[in-house]
């Protein structure tokens, strides 16, 4: 059954193309029996030519790729665009390991561990970049005999 001519019809009433025009297979006598436009109008509006729906791209893999690169995968240098300090400020790299520090340094002041004298010295030391992080800087309390046990 040639279903050219109305197939043709219906994908400028659909506004739509031709291959994406449906058909029902029960009711292609009807379609065949559709001469002009108002009669494959009437067979849209009675469900028997449908647009079928556009073909959309999936974003299965793009979930999947960022699942994995929230689990660190994906990250190695051959994926990298822009350097170190491009990627995380040198700026941003230093607030984050001098604020604990800072923090810890006023912890141990205001719970009488340590003097406010020691506390500007260690202070002063941990703005020169001498400790890389809390432990470490208690650690060197410690060493230096300044806090106890």
């Amino acid at each position: 059954m040639n279903l050219k001519n109305q197939r043709r019809v219906a994908s400028q009433l659909l506004k739509c193309g031709e291959n994406r025009v449906w058909i029902d297979p029960n009711r292609q006598e009807d379609a065949a029996d559709a001469i002009t436009r108002g009669d494959v109008r009437t067979l849209i509006n009675s469900g028997a030519i449908v647009s079928k729906q556009k073909t959309g791209v999936s974003r299965g893999r793009t979930n999947y790729r960022k699942a994995q690169r929230r689990k660190g995968r994906r990250r190695g240098h051959g994926s990298r665009r822009g350097t170190k300090g491009a990627r995380k400020p040198s700026k941003e790299v230093w607030m984050q390991a001098i604020r604990p520090i800072r923090r810890k340094l006023k912890e141990l002041r205001d719970t009488g561990k340590i003097e406010p004298s020691t506390y500007r010295e260690y202070y002063l030391k941990a703005k020169g970049g001498v400790f890389k992080s809390g432990p470490h800087l208690v650690s060197h309390l410690k060493a230096e005999g300044i806090l106890k046990e």
